[in-house]
């Protein structure tokens, strides 16, 4: 899309927004809070969402339409670009009260992205990674001057590079008298610096040749449910790849609680530390295959036209990566975070100790070590990073978005919030932090819910319905035929239908209205979201009250654990300044569907901002630079943990938080306010206006 903004005026409504340059037309509507009836998730075959054209371009929209309705101006919505300034009747039926096109409905806000720039590391002089290749050319020994090899190294590391307290492994060791004189006394050192100004520069590896400028490094985010790595040039900062896959240690559960147990069984932490290493390795597999040094070349093949297939795609990589590809024995170091059970399970160390009062993880602090040692597919000489924690349920992923967010050198009271299957809160700013960690299920990543996927292509991702038919309108991602409901999708769907009486604030439906869409089978109710004939599934797609109960105890876990801190440290939600949010499904997140169902603290949303994977950024930000590193320590010592089992008025705020939004309305003003404009007015009312 281009920067060229066009205005849409949506006709009865008078409603009017400004979109990019080829936005699509019903994800405009959803924008301007304009219910157009459509349920195949953009794909055209319900045919539906058919409007009128009354003024302006689109491109697209007529395809699947009859003659008779091209003629009268309709077309289809979901197939419609923007392409000028455009007024659009939505066709009402007669009998329709008007009264309901101004019935008050929540406004649409997503979180402000906060970007990573890396030029603001460089302008600072900060891109000073944790390993560094230097470059030497040393005299040849001769009679006169037959120092030992490493004594010959160690002098000239000094004399040409000002390198000081060198220490060199075995291995290096063992490798230097052919390596000097296959390079004919013309090498690369690569040293890995210290945590600690004081300590120890270690030689890790020798090279002949010059090959400084053959420096990478892996970030990577050891999720519950995912794994997520970038391949990262060192010296430019550039990101040369990345790649995510499911972790393999979901077939033995979704959660961590799940894995420990599975860890405790006979061989069961063996099964689950070599799952996770594999996903690592394919994830690493699949981040070198992608990378390539020539990147500009790279993106003009993504950006190809949309009829080239993946395969050939990837083959063209492949042909412009050939001599240039990056090998695994390049790679000087690989930064990883994780929570603390995933850690440990990773490391091989047992986690039976953190769910067990009084909750003592077997370390917060790792020192460097070799990737190889825990099955890492990768050089020899690669070091590993591990991100330390605070607690057994406060680990190092979360260490890494406080330190990715800059939330420990800010001024603002701030709420970080890291939503998925695990869900961990801190609040604070640059002088303390509190924080604490609650099991929030994986409701918000699509699981424990029937019809619920990942946010991948098909899922349903955006709701909307119409308040006197309780017909729905959805989009999904990539625009086709529906398959399931991801988490931004299940948080939409529950928060309309609550805030339009669908469903109470127990998360019961109403079975009194006059809709199809509302049946009991099984003896279970629920709402039909998407008949069978529009689905790709071949049967209706449905969300029922077992499904918006799972929703409604994860979002009573993250809001309890949120309040309880609050409370904990003395200050009450209308103290923060900003939240945060990181995570999976963040930047999807309609803030104000959020707050309805009581997953955030009612706030403005401007002071909300979108981090994204936090965990990877601050294993990225520890790649590109030792400073980074070096202020770990200071901030785990500032990071205050509560543990909520042992918090007395946890369980309060959670039965509390265990409605829509809460048993308090008073904590939601705008939403009451809206629900208030909603009820019949009474003959006195009626009167006065």
């Amino acid at each position: 899309m281009s920067n060229i903004k066009h205005k849409i005026i949506f006709q009865p409504h008078n409603r009017e927004i400004l979109v990019e340059d080829g936005e699509n037309l019903i994800r405009a509507a959803m924008e301007a809070g304009v219910h157009i009836n459509a349920s195949c998730g953009g794909e055209g075959v319900c045919g539906k969402c058919r409007v009128i054209l009354e003024q302006g371009q689109v491109e697209g929209g007529t395809e699947k339409l009859s003659t008779e309705d091209k003629e009268k101006g309709y077309i289809l919505a979901c197939k419609s670009k923007v392409k000028s300034n455009i007024v659009v009747r939505i066709p009402v039926e007669s009998n329709v009260d008007a009264s309901v096109l101004n019935i008050a409905t929540s406004p649409r806000h997503t979180a402000k992205i906060k970007e990573f720039k890396l030029e603001s590391i460089k302008d600072q002089g900060l891109l000073i990674p944790p390993v560094v290749k230097r470059y030497l050319e040393l005299p040849a020994p001769t009679a006169q001057d037959n120092l030992a090899d490493v004594t010959r190294l160690l002098n000239f590391l000094k004399i040409q590079h000002d390198e000081h307290r060198l220490v060199v492994d075995l291995d290096v060791i063992r490798q230097i008298p052919d390596i000097l004189r296959e390079g004919d006394f013309k090498v690369t050192a690569t040293i890995i610096r210290p945590v600690r100004e004081d300590g120890k520069n270690q030689i890790t590896l020798i090279e002949p040749g010059n090959t400084t400028n053959r420096n990478f490094a892996i970030a990577m985010d050891i999720g519950t449910t995912t794994i997520y790595g970038e391949l990262l040039d060192l010296n430019t900062g550039e990101v040369l790849s990345s790649y995510g896959d499911f972790n393999g240690q979901i077939s033995y559960g979704e959660d961590v609680i799940s894995r420990i147990i599975f860890a405790e069984k006979n061989g069961g932490l063996e099964i689950l530390q070599k799952k996770v290493v594999e996903t690592i390795n394919h994830v690493i597999e699949r981040i070198i295959k992608k990378a390539t040094i020539n990147k500009s070349e790279i993106d003009k093949i993504d950006k190809s036209d949309a009829s080239i297939s993946e395969n050939n795609k990837a083959n063209n990589r492949s042909s412009i990566n050939n001599g240039s590809g990056i090998k695994k024995g390049e790679i000087s170091t690989i930064t990883l975070a994780g929570n603390s059970t995933m850690t440990q399970l990773l490391l091989g160390i047992n986690p039976r100790y953190i769910r067990r009062a009084p909750y003592v993880p077997a370390s917060i602090l790792y020192p460097p070590f070799k990737a190889s040692e825990i099955g890492l597919d990768l050089g020899r000489h690669t070091i590993a990073l591990l991100y330390p924690g605070v607690s057994s349920y406060v680990g190092g992923d979360i260490v890494a978005g406080v330190m990715g967010s800059g939330l420990y050198q800010s001024d603002k009271l701030t709420l970080f919030m890291d939503i998925g299957t695990n869900a961990e809160i801190v609040i604070g700013n640059k002088d303390w932090m509190a924080c604490t960690a609650c099991s929030a299920g994986p409701a918000f990543e699509g699981g424990g819910i029937t019809f619920g996927m990942r946010a991948s292509k098909g899922a349903i991702e955006d709701f909307s319905i119409d308040p006197i038919t309780f017909e729905p309108m959805i989009m999904t991602k990539g625009n086709v035929r529906p398959k399931g409901i991801c988490g931004s999708g299940l948080i939409n769907i529950v928060a309309l239908l609550f805030e339009h009486g669908v469903i109470n604030s127990r998360g019961k439906f109403n079975q009194e209205l006059k809709t199809d869409r509302i049946r009991q089978r099984d003896g279970i109710w629920e709402y039909v979201l998407v008949w069978q004939n529009a689905t790709q599934i071949d049967r209706d797609i449905t969300i029922s009250e077992p499904d918006i109960d799972n929703l409604i105890r994860a979002k009573g876990a993250m809001y309890s654990g949120a309040m309880t801190l609050l409370e904990e440290v003395g200050m009450h939600i209308n103290d923060i300044e900003q939240i945060i949010l990181a995570g999976g499904f963040g930047s999807y997140v309609d803030l104000e569907k959020a707050m309805i169902i009581g997953l955030l603290p009612e706030i403005d949303p401007e002071k909300v901002i979108y981090l994204g994977n936090g965990s990877l950024l601050g294993a990225k930000m520890s790649s590109y630079t030792n400073l980074f590193r070096r202020n770990v320590g200071e901030v785990i010592k500032m990071m205050t943990n509560f543990e909520l089992a042992e918090t007395p008025s946890y369980m309060d705020h959670y039965v509390s938080a265990l409605f829509l939004p809460h048993t308090e309305l008073n904590y939601f003003p705008r939403l009451k306010a809206r629900m208030e404009a909603r009820k019949p007015k009474t003959i006195q009312e009626i009167a006065v206006d």
